[in-house]
């Protein structure tokens, strides 16, 4: 019996996310003993940018795409006309990308000295920021290719790049560490960066690629073709792509508020300069990656679970949505237990041997406590989101950042970077009972 695309996809995702999750956890480990806890700590300052940056540029079309790409594209029939007007949505969207990801490269080439010093708060930061720059019009462009793939069902291709780009970030600083050893030279921290652009640079190369093949593979298609749409693809996909986007800017910059203030907070605290760097270098670099290693495995549920929630809801079948939802938090919760348990056990062995880095030990056995709030989390906004509930999603996202927040400029100053552990538990714990609230009040409004 053939397999449903939904299931052999969630596998191929499940799999090489895992691997890729797998690569990036020793890459961490590699990057940590190569360029030393404070060197992590200004290679995660880079995150919120990255991240601001593809909201930007390439998140909402990303979704867009394939969205407007499964509709169009009659895979089962191969149907050509259906196969052409899809890849008139894929072009409308790498257009938008390739102009929004070009100003938006542009800009932080040339204003890399002033964010890194009154955003980032680091200006170290402005050369690697420079690099980082010529790594977005990549990014957007991969990110139309995955939307492509995605939306006709193709999930072995994203899940294809995404190893690429982990092996080339990888590859890139082993063999600048190779030659420097040679040399009896001092790796800078830039290499990672310069790793992160050709990573990216070869999963998008590799990923565009095979959208020329689709190209000459269907036959008739020309521009005047898209010219003659009547559906405005470029129009459409921007309406869709906007409020998304939005939401996730909103989101990001508050994460990103919070990932600067963390290192200037603990300087206030009585940390020096290097000192809170190696320290949030630790805890966002070594720690934090290690304890959400198994949300792999809680992500692939949540790809399973929207439709399922959808279809319930579709059929008005309140007794099957109240089934998936205590499936769902029986599972999460006690897999979230099992990594508490087996996270406090080895959180001596992890942090000393594979990190060497003792105070990693400290940040894994504070923050496995999260663990069953952290992986429920994942699966109660997959059922809300099924539900139909975005919005409520994106307000308690919000609202866990606020208080994350609150604890970074109350707590942190007077109490170290334990006060921000305390605000992740608690962000966490409130955000988790308020989406298993919410998800039944919103179950019981079916019957």
């Amino acid at each position: 019996m053939k397999a449903h695309p939904l299931i052999k996809g969630t596998i191929m995702l499940t799999l090489t996310g895992m691997f890729s999750r797998l690569i990036g956890f020793f890459y961490r480990i590699y990057l940590s003993r190569t360029f030393g806890e404070e060197g992590m700590g200004l290679y995660q300052l880079l995150g919120p940018i990255l991240a601001l940056s593809f909201s930007l540029c390439g998140a909402g079309i990303q979704t867009s795409i394939s969205k407007y790409v499964a509709g169009k594209c009659d895979i089962l029939n191969h149907n050509p006309q259906g196969k052409r007007d899809a890849l008139v949505f894929l072009f409308a969207g790498i257009l938008q990308a390739s102009a929004l990801s070009a100003l938006c490269s542009f800009l932080l080439y040339t204003n890399s000295e002033w964010i890194a010093t009154h955003f980032l708060l680091e200006p170290r930061c402005a050369s690697m920021l420079r690099i980082i720059a010529l790594s977005i019009p990549f990014s957007a462009l991969h990110a139309c290719g995955n939307g492509y793939f995605y939306g006709i069902s193709k999930t072995s291709i994203p899940s294809t790049t995404q190893l690429i780009e982990q092996f080339g970030r990888f590859g890139c600083v082993f063999v600048a560490s190779l030659v420097a050893n040679k040399l009896g030279l001092d790796l800078h921290i830039n290499v990672a960066v310069v790793g992160l652009v050709l990573g990216e640079a070869f999963a998008t190369m590799v990923s565009l690629s095979i959208v020329v093949k689709e190209c000459a593979l269907t036959k008739s298609y020309s521009i005047k073709h898209a010219l003659r749409l009547q559906e405005r693809p470029a129009f459409l996909l921007a309406k869709m792509a906007l409020p998304l986007s939005t939401s996730r800017i909103v989101v990001n910059l508050l994460q990103s508020v919070e990932a600067v203030y963390i290192p200037n907070r603990l300087q206030s605290y009585g940390h020096t300069s290097s000192e809170a760097l190696s320290i949030y270098g630790v805890l966002t670099g070594m720690a934090m990656p290690l304890i959400f290693f198994p949300s792999a495995l809680t992500n692939s549920l949540s790809v399973l679970l929207l439709p399922l929630v959808a279809r319930a809801q579709e059929e008005k079948d309140t007794e099957k949505l109240k089934r998936i939802t205590h499936t769902a938090i029986l599972f999460s919760s006690l897999f979230g237990i099992l990594c508490t348990i087996f996270f406090l056990c080895i959180s001596n062995f992890a942090g000393t041997h594979m990190f060497d880095s003792p105070l990693a030990s400290g940040f894994i056995a504070t923050l496995s406590f999260i663990c069953p709030f952290l992986y429920l989390s994942s699966t109660m906004s997959s059922i809300l989101h099924g539900l139909g509930k975005t919005g409520i999603t994106f307000l308690l996202n919000v609202m866990a950042l606020s208080i994350r927040l609150v604890f970074v400029f109350t707590l942190v100053p007077r109490y170290g970077i334990q006060g921000y552990l305390w605000g992740l538990l608690v962000s966490h714990l409130s955000t988790t009972l308020l989406e298993v609230w919410s998800a039944k009040r919103q179950i019981l409004h079916n019957l």
